[in-house]
């Protein structure tokens, strides 16, 4: 049976070494060494290097993404308000990724940031949007919003939400970024029949 505490400490290895060396310097006997110990037992818990760094942004984005994902049973709160609980927990999350990559104390070349964002991305994205497409599922049966694709709507928002809330593909200033998340709000509210005004949460920063 796996060692939690083991698991653990492979993936505080890998954090540390991060904060001293790029991605592509760092290789599992690094990892092995840093964890203090053999580098067998790192494939035992681990196929790769990648799959380890895909354990390590799993784990940093635990706590937001876990509160979001028990809102999709919360059938007696409103869709819109567990829908603006789960896009806070993307702020929350991406908040945490930007801190990360400016810590001045991290080595993170653009090829690095950029490959992290991607991981995180595909993270969040995967991670939050079963839920929020029950939750605009729940809406739609309700007769609240009105769409016929759920599961495209919600796939669209956290696209558009996880670029824009960190801006390692696309460099734009906050004015750019709440005017785009203004136009997607603008759209929403035409695409699903919700009333003006109910998704401006989205917009709050």
């Amino acid at each position: 049976m796996p060692d939690l505490k083991k698991y653990d400490r492979i993936l505080d290895a890998l954090q540390q070494l991060l904060e001293d060396e790029t991605i592509q310097n760092i290789s599992v006997s690094d990892i092995a060494r840093k964890a203090q110990m053999g580098k067998g037992s790192i494939y035992y818990y681990f196929p790769s290097k990648e799959a380890i760094l895909d354990a390590l942004v799993e784990r940093n984005y635990e706590a937001p993404l876990s509160t979001a994902k028990n809102l999709a049973a919360r059938t007696e709160i409103s869709p819109f308000t567990r829908m603006a609980m789960i896009l806070q927990a993307c702020r929350n999350s991406s908040a945490a990724f930007l801190r990360h990559n400016s810590d001045e104390a991290t080595v993170t070349t653009a090829q690095d940031s950029a490959f992290l964002h991607q991981k995180y991305m595909n993270h969040l994205i995967s991670e939050l949007k079963p839920d929020l497409t029950e939750i605009i599922r729940q809406g739609i049966d309700a007769g609240e919003i009105h769409f016929e694709y759920p599961a495209a709507l919600a796939e669209i928002v956290l696209i558009v939400l996880a670029v824009k809330l960190n801006h390692t593909f696309l460099s734009a200033t906050a004015e750019d970024s709440e005017e785009t998340i203004r136009g997607l709000i603008a759209l929403l509210e035409r695409g699903t029949g919700v009333p003006t005004g109910v998704l401006n949460y989205l917009a709050v920063p």
